[in-house]
């Protein structure tokens, strides 16, 4: 007994010495984040109003969590990034999206809502689409997100089938983002029970993972918007929905399908919102139901330019969507432009809302109160998740400084985006995303080539 206590004593004291001899940055990392100072960056914008924006200024991360923003913060044994020249903010909470639809880029491009839909959607319903296949495009689109310097997705499935939704969801998993899955949901009998697993094996445990439940309200689908409805209700987690997105959307009711079914409450997560009245809106803010908008998508798709200012001045809470596979990009940047310049061109009016500090907000804050996660994530709280992201001014698409607040919004691209955190541990180094990229874009290939059958194109 007394040689075992002995030998079980070394091994401590040797494994102690080895976690020593790591550090407490290596420790960390492996544990989810380190302690890593970001130190003199030339300019800190925190979103948070009482901070500000900061001229060279320090940022402290300590495990999952912005423990410091300010000037002459410690390093102590932290890892020490240059942030001279360099602009930190905010990861960028991506409010709608479809990461598996990174498969059907630049699908009828010619069409519209409805007849892209038919031509590069629906008839994957029924198809042999595997969980294979939605791994492969929604791990390609992880990668994509966080070059731009998305931390947070909210990704809406389709789960044409139980294989799919798992393979779509293991890749959110593994892309170490923090992510929102958006269950479709429906009558069909093995739906429920799957979602219910879902959210007791796999949401829960994961503190990066969230859940809602998808659905589409129409005259044509009521069962599966009331049993959704139920099954959000009984899971304790919002419903998200497409809604008056295109012009052949308001002859569907779809506010009454929703309306009967009381699904109008907090939380509630309505995607697009282009032709909606002004009762309507009246009715939806009442509700504080919230909204993504999704500028690239609804030009795309000729849907048609949303009522963004007049959502202001009812105070929803509006962020910015992506909407994976007719955006065909993941570059955040571009979305925001896209934002500033919609309203502009049909305004005629460059003071019109929402300004380029107003896009900043919405990609950020916005979107992290619109999912109710504002205290975690959105700002460089101390205290807060740390979702950020580090960009390079110095380059020749940026340079040089004139309003830098303003040039995020007009000037940035991708490639400018050197760093991202997310919970503390860093998904993009130095300019280059973390991952087997050239595994994950053969896999892709394969996985469209097999989709394009399914097509029939």
């Amino acid at each position: 007994m007394g040689k075992r206590l002995f030998l079980l004593t070394l091994t401590l004291v040797i494994g102690s010495v080895f976690l020593v001899s790591l550090g407490r940055d290596d420790v960390g990392e492996a544990a989810g984040g380190g302690r890593t100072l970001i130190r003199d960056a030339s300019m800190v914008l925190t979103m948070d109003e009482k901070l500000g924006t900061l001229e060279n200024a320090d940022v402290l991360i300590d495990g999952a969590r912005i423990t410091a923003v300010g000037r002459g913060v410690s390093a102590g044994n932290a890892r020490v990034i240059d942030g001279r020249g360099k602009i930190v903010m905010p990861g960028f909470v991506d409010l709608h999206t479809h990461l598996w639809q990174s498969l059907i880029r630049g699908c009828a491009t010619d069409k519209e809502l409805n007849g892209w839909l038919g031509g590069c959607v629906l008839p994957l319903q029924g198809s042999p689409v595997s969980g294979a296949d939605a791994y492969a495009g929604t791990r390609l689109s992880t990668l994509d997100a966080i070059s731009t310097g998305v931390t947070t997705v909210t990704d809406w499935s389709h789960a044409f089938n139980a294989d799919f939704a798992r393979g779509n969801l293991q890749a959110l998993q593994d892309s170490k983002q923090r992510f929102v899955f958006a269950f479709m949901a429906g009558t069909d009998p093995w739906i429920a029970p799957e979602v219910r697993r879902v959210k007791k094996d796999v949401i829960d445990p994961n503190p990066l993972a969230h859940l809602m439940i998808g659905t589409h309200p129409a005259n044509w689908n009521v069962a599966n918007v009331e049993a959704s409805e139920k099954l959000s209700e009984e899971l304790g987690v919002p419903l998200n929905v497409h809604l008056l997105e295109s012009k052949a959307d308001p002859a569907t009711d779809q506010l009454g399908v929703l309306r009967r079914a009381g699904a109008l409450r907090p939380g509630l997560l309505a995607n697009h919102l282009v032709h909606a009245t002004d009762a309507e809106l009246d009715e939806l803010a009442a509700h504080d139901v919230r909204v993504a908008h999704n500028p690239l998508s609804n030009m795309r798709l000729v849907s048609g330019v949303a009522r963004v200012p007049d959502m202001k001045t009812r105070n929803m809470k509006v962020g910015i969507g992506l909407d994976g596979g007719t955006n065909d990009t993941s570059d955040m940047f571009n979305d925001m432009r896209a934002a500033v310049g919609l309203q502009r061109a049909q305004s005629t009016d460059p003071a019109r809302y929402p300004t380029p500090a107003d896009v900043l907000r919405m990609a950020t804050m916005g979107g992290a109160e619109a999912l109710g996660l504002e205290k975690e994530i959105g700002s460089l709280t101390p205290g807060k998740k740390a979702d950020l992201q580090v960009i390079d001014t110095q380059a020749l698409n940026f340079a040089p400084k004139v309003d830098w607040p303003s040039q995020v919004v007009f000037n940035t691209q991708p490639v400018n985006v050197q760093w991202v955190f997310v919970n503390g541990v860093p998904l993009k180094k130095e300019g280059k995303v973390i991952g087997d990229n050239s595994r994950v874009l053969t896999d892709a290939q394969a996985a469209a080539d097999r989709v394009k059958g399914y097509l029939g194109r």
